[in-house]
């Protein structure tokens, strides 16, 4: 399923959540803290693809219903809209567990602007939708998985590493990155975060 994001003219924001706060992998002319009303970042989808197999599933984020996301909007350029979302699709939507949409934003900068800006929310009928887990077994899936792109448990830290950078803390994220033994760290307030 997808926007008419690459209808739409002029520059494009795009909200990370996950990888793509510590990994975009597209060109950008700004990033800057944001959040988004009403979802919330979950770890409720099961990875076949990036982080694990059919035969042994990972388990990566998604954005699913409620609550409120802070992550980092990338805004890009005009001239390289069409192929940012081209890239993102490729690598978002390798099996179409995600809902590609427009949604309103909130950057936390000093002005607080509101944007559009492109989101994956993760399409709940769809079967790689894992729901609320148990801290056991999302363990189970983290340590099994390994993927196209490394190792689940890289993907868990790498993404509570990004978020401390924020000054953010997840609880239940943060714990299953301290029983993989990845989140040694201190945590940060958003006052000694660093400029990225």
């Amino acid at each position: 399923m997808t926007t008419n994001a690459e209808h739409e003219a002029g520059e494009l924001w795009v909200f990370g959540y996950g990888s793509l706060m510590w990994r975009p992998g597209f060109a950008y002319l700004e990033r800057t803290p944001a959040r988004l009303i009403g979802l919330h970042r979950a770890l409720c989808v099961l990875s076949f693809v990036h982080r694990g197999t059919p035969e042994r599933p990972g388990l990566v984020l998604g954005l699913d219903r409620g609550g409120m996301c802070r992550g980092i909007a990338f805004r890009v350029a005009a001239a390289a809209r069409a192929e940012t979302i081209e890239y993102l699709r490729g690598r978002e939507q390798v099996t179409s567990v995600y809902v590609e949409t427009m949604r309103q934003i909130e950057l936390e900068d000093e002005a607080r602007r509101r944007v559009r800006a492109l989101c994956y929310i993760v399409d709940r009928s769809h079967v790689q939708y894992a729901g609320r887990l148990t801290l056991a077994e999302s363990l189970h899936h983290v340590r099994q998985g390994h993927g196209r792109s490394g190792p689940n448990r890289d993907y868990v830290v790498q993404t509570v590493r990004a978020l401390e950078t924020l000054g953010y803390r997840e609880g239940e994220l943060h714990l299953l990155a301290e029983r993989l033994g990845g989140n040694q760290q201190p945590v940060r307030t958003q006052e000694s975060a660093p400029d990225a």
